[in-house]
């Protein structure tokens, strides 16, 4: 791997459960997010799968600093962002930005778009207005609208548009990780491969690294570098996305990729059915979370929880089909 931009080290984020109005009483633990473990080096992507409520958005607003961790660290750049303070903290807050999900909602409608890509400017950089307006501008071209753009409000322009600008203000501070949270899900099917080619573009051209929180497989494997797989707040495969796209070994990847469409319908795949509900954080399976709904289980999988172990190298999987324990 090149060198760290983020590190993830054993992070956890529990949502205490109570009853009771007054006399609130905590009677159960949600493990959103239950030690996890990652990295992302300087001008990689690391794209984030799995299932509704598995702990991607989670983990995504720990590292934005919309919540705080229970445990574990979040280390940019060699610096814990849980100690951070003052100019460090408004460092990491201009090197880490986000493009959201809907293009329709996280943009301001009562601001014209070149106020909306300048506000980062303006809030964090004491610059002349020459110098923001000729910046918005620049940001305009990079990400394929006309300068005219910057005197029209969103409502002026259609979903791709919107996410382009999106896109503009997230470059606008020049930062080291984007967060991509399903950046072309809400778009239509002959405008995605649109902003994910913008995207690459801007990645080649400066560096920038990525972190892609995606459900649909072809695009994560098309952007990222490395993959990981999640399932009931857990990674429960990690892989370089051509071995995961050649080989995944988790059968719960395995369901996930014979639940998408083939790249070419007389694409040889193996025919994996899940089948049942996603078991409740709060009261998750013992042993393997995943044992219930799996096609391969053992009596092992119930009693002894697997550890995310290296298969070969660069692809590691927390699975009993390939522990020496079972």
């Amino acid at each position: 791997m090149s060198d760290i931009l983020l590190e993830i080290r054993d992070l956890k984020k529990h949502f205490p459960v109570t009853k009771g109005l007054l006399f609130q009483e905590t009677i159960g633990l949600v493990k959103a997010v239950d030690g996890v473990s990652y990295a992302i080096g300087v001008g990689e992507t690391l794209g984030l799968v799995g299932e509704s409520g598995c702990g991607k958005t989670t983990t995504m607003k720990m590292i934005l600093m919309l919540e705080r961790p229970t445990s574990g660290s979040i280390i940019f750049r060699g610096d814990d962002i849980q100690g951070l303070g003052g100019k460090g903290l408004q460092a990491y807050r201009k090197g880490v930005q986000a493009v959201f999900q809907d293009p329709y909602s996280s943009l301001n409608p009562r601001m014209r778009v070149g106020d909306i890509i300048a506000e980062p400017l303006v809030v964090n950089e004491s610059l002349p207005k020459a110098t923001v307006r000729e910046r918005v501008q620049e940001l305009l071209s990079l990400v394929g609208l006309r300068p005219i753009s910057s005197d029209l409000f969103p409502h002026e322009f259609s979903g791709g548009q919107r996410q382009r600008i999106a896109i503009a203000r997230a470059l606008s501070l020049n930062p080291s990780l984007i967060i991509l949270d399903e950046p072309v899900s809400a778009l239509d099917v002959s405008i995605r491969a649109q902003i994910m080619n913008l995207l690459q573009d801007l990645q080649e051209q400066f560096g920038v690294g990525y972190m892609l929180i995606a459900h649909d497989l072809a695009a994560v494997l098309h952007l990222s570098t490395n993959v990981a797989v999640m399932y009931l707040g857990k990674i429960v495969e990690q892989a370089t996305s051509e071995q995961l796209r050649v080989e995944p070994l988790h059968p719960y990847s395995k369901g996930l990729f014979a639940a998408a469409l083939p790249a070419h319908p007389d694409e040889p795949r193996e025919e994996i059915l899940i089948t049942g509900e996603i078991p409740s954080p709060l009261n998750p399976p013992s042993g393997c979370h995943f044992h219930p709904r799996c096609p391969f289980v053992k009596p092992i999988c119930s009693e002894v929880e697997p550890q995310l172990l290296q298969v070969t190298t660069g692809h590691r999987v927390a699975c009993h089909l390939y522990s020496e324990s079972a």
